[in-house]
């Protein structure tokens, strides 16, 4: 030891209790430093893969500034009793060098860091965004679901008290002396039963959904839309066009295919509002898809309502409208891979088509939503 040095025991002699607290203090700071050192150590290496290798390496050098920090506390413990101040005092040096790699590092990295906050804070509020969308799309599924099962139990039990009605008729219908004139109403209420039978099972059959796709024709699934609108039309005073050139044929959902075709005629016939006027629909088969263009003869689409046309709740038609048809025929539509095009100006009318694919991906497609000029009333 050399003469001129001796060690800080001395120095406290005087209060050996002060001793013990910088002797656990600084005991206490080695430990706590080291153990942040440890853990940067661990996180650099766990997050390898995503973090870049400068970052890596400032993580490494920033841990390593913290242990030599902490080294320096635990110097000061052990020239309590043995004076071994060179040590000491290189461990200063090293220390005041990783300090300065530090400090030049981070201020080298600052702007780069923040901006990686920002961007961090962008797609965490983004990801909440969509969260919230996954749950509103949840919802309107089950809503859906709902729906069909109901129209189903409804439709099946509309059928029993119908044949009851039609029993009733038919005895009114032989019993002996019937008047030609109550004869005639009970043979017009038989022809109303009938009909009605005939709507309840074809809803039945248009909702009934498959358990796995097939082969549809959509100029099948135009007629079921056209027979179940088919009142709405006469009362409406519209007429229905239908035209079709090439295969038309689908593979998939049938009950998805009709949902689709079912609320783009209904808007169409709700968008116009001129008796005599007419509501198309052409089918185009090409070679790897068929499109649908339903076009109507109303007022036409305003520029404030297409950004939203197609948005889960978005209406313009008050209380009559749920926010859920141009919403639902975009997402069934995406899901056998295809998309959805709307043409329309105020005043002239609508036209939306559907290109559909001739077979499901085998993965969800993308949503491809194309809009020309604003337009009409969504559901």
């Amino acid at each position: 030891m050399s003469p001129s040095l001796m060690p800080h025991a001395v120095c406290w002699s005087q209060d050996p209790q002060l001793i013990w607290t910088m002797v656990i203090t600084n005991g206490i700071t080695f430990l706590s430093y080291f153990g942040i050192c440890l853990t940067l150590f661990y996180l650099a290496r766990r997050t390898r893969e995503v973090v870049r290798r400068e970052w890596a390496f400032f993580l490494i050098g920033f841990g390593l500034f913290i242990v030599a920090c902490g080294t320096t506390h635990l110097m000061e413990v052990v020239t309590t009793w043995v004076p071994v101040f060179s040590i000491a005092a290189w461990t200063n040096i090293v220390t005041a060098i990783l300090s300065a790699y530090v400090a030049i590092e981070f201020f080298r990295k600052v702007r780069e860091l923040g901006f990686g906050i920002n961007d961090y804070a962008a797609r965490l509020k983004n990801a909440e965004s969509e969260r919230a969308k996954a749950e509103d799309s949840l919802l309107a599924a089950r809503k859906l679901e709902e729906w069909n099962r109901m129209s189903a139990v409804v439709t099946h039990e509309i059928n029993n008290p119908l044949a009851a009605i039609g029993n009733l008729l038919f005895l009114m219908q032989v019993t002996p002396g019937i008047t030609p004139e109550l004869a005639g109403l009970v043979h017009q209420s038989q022809e109303e039963v009938r009909r009605i039978e005939s709507l309840t099972r074809s809803t039945l059959g248009f909702f009934r959904q498959a358990k796995e796709p097939e082969s549809v024709d959509l100029i099948s699934s135009v007629e079921a839309v056209r027979f179940l609108l088919g009142p709405t039309l006469r009362q409406r005073g519209i007429e229905f066009e239908v035209s079709h050139q090439g295969d038309c044929r689908v593979f998939a959902f049938a009950v998805e295919t009709r949902q689709v075709l079912l609320n783009l005629v209904r808007n169409a016939i709700e968008a116009t509002e001129r008796r005599g006027a007419k509501v198309s629909v052409n089918l185009e088969g090409k070679r790897e898809d068929v499109r649908v263009a339903v076009a109507d003869q109303g007022s036409g689409i305003s520029p404030e309502v297409m950004p939203r046309l197609f948005q889960f709740g978005a209406t313009t038609k008050g209380d009559r409208g749920n926010g859920m048809g141009l919403w639902l025929v975009k997402q069934l539509v995406a899901r056998h891979g295809g998309r959805i095009e709307v043409e329309s100006s105020p005043g002239e009318g609508a036209r939306f088509t559907v290109i559909w694919p001739r077979r499901m991906p085998v993965e969800g497609a993308g949503e491809d939503i194309a809009h020309s000029e604003p337009g009409r009333k969504a559901s």
